[in-house]
């Protein structure tokens, strides 16, 4: 009985969380018709799928779609690699160096990305990568790589370094320590900024819409804004079943990285 208002609080939480998802997927399988009522109904009364046929017919979804888990999975990855390394020199060697680097990864995050926007597009002019994936591609790792710097290296201070030195005295060498004892308890670490590089490239659209300009290479955030007309107006319909599509890989990459983040954890607890 004590824990049925924890049970109601989290059931509302859920609720609250998963209601604009449903409120999405109900316009996308109304008419036009229903859509324009005074009084907005729950539950389509006349369900269809031609908002989903106008949507895939009308504009380039899927290839959209694919160039966004083509930036969005070569941005998280390189992330990964690149912050791994550095966030365990950052964690393990106390010095000026390291704290006025981590003070800068700090402050990186303060200036609002609207303030390098002409910066940036002129530095990728120069590097003739306007227009392409790979200079997206470079643009997000160079703004998610700080964050993940950050939650790395928090995941590698939570690991004893007794452990490496209990390896050292087996015989083993500082880079098979690192890969052998800390690289798996740094796994549920990794899952997670994996996570949140793959979702801040999936759902990234400032950057994109100042580097991509040709319709064959824009991603799919800049394509779901194309169903807004020159007069501000959505087609609400076209937009709301696109926009359910693009949720989908989003949620599929979630749920399998889900699986192995629970799996890190149990991994870490026991090694630990």
């Amino acid at each position: 009985m004590k824990r049925i208002p924890q049970y109601l609080a989290l059931l509302a939480y859920m609720a609250f969380l998963i209601f604009p998802l449903l409120w999405l997927l109900s316009m996308s399988l109304k008419t036009p018709q229903e859509m324009g009522q005074l009084h907005p109904t729950w539950i389509p009364q006349d369900p269809t799928t031609a908002n989903y046929v106008t949507a895939f017919t009308e504009k380039d979804l899927v290839g959209a779609a694919l160039r966004s888990v083509i930036v969005a999975v070569a941005s998280s990855v390189i992330t990964v690699v690149i912050a791994l390394p550095a966030s365990y020199a950052l964690a393990r060697y106390r010095g000026a160096v390291n704290k006025a680097a981590l003070g800068w990864v700090l402050l990186s995050q303060v200036f609002p990305f609207i303030l390098i926007i002409i910066p940036l597009f002129t530095i990728m002019v120069k590097l003739e990568l306007v227009n392409t994936l790979a200079g997206l591609v470079a643009v997000h790792v160079t703004f998610t790589l700080p964050f993940a710097l950050w939650m790395l290296q928090g995941y590698v201070r939570s690991v004893p370094p007794q452990l490496e030195e209990a390896a050292a005295v087996d015989g083993a060498g500082r880079l098979r320590a690192i890969v052998s004892v800390v690289a798996p308890l740094l796994a549920p670490g990794v899952v997670a900024t994996l996570l949140f590089s793959f979702i801040s490239s999936w759902n990234e659209f400032l950057f994109a819409l100042v580097m991509l300009k040709d319709p064959d290479v824009i991603t799919l955030p800049l394509l779901l804004a194309s169903f807004t007309g020159p007069e501000g107006v959505a087609r609400l319909g076209p937009l709301a079943a696109a926009s359910v599509m693009a949720t989908i890989p989003s949620l599929v990459f979630f749920a399998i990285i889900q699986r192995r983040l629970k799996s890190g954890l149990m991994a870490g607890a026991v090694k630990g």
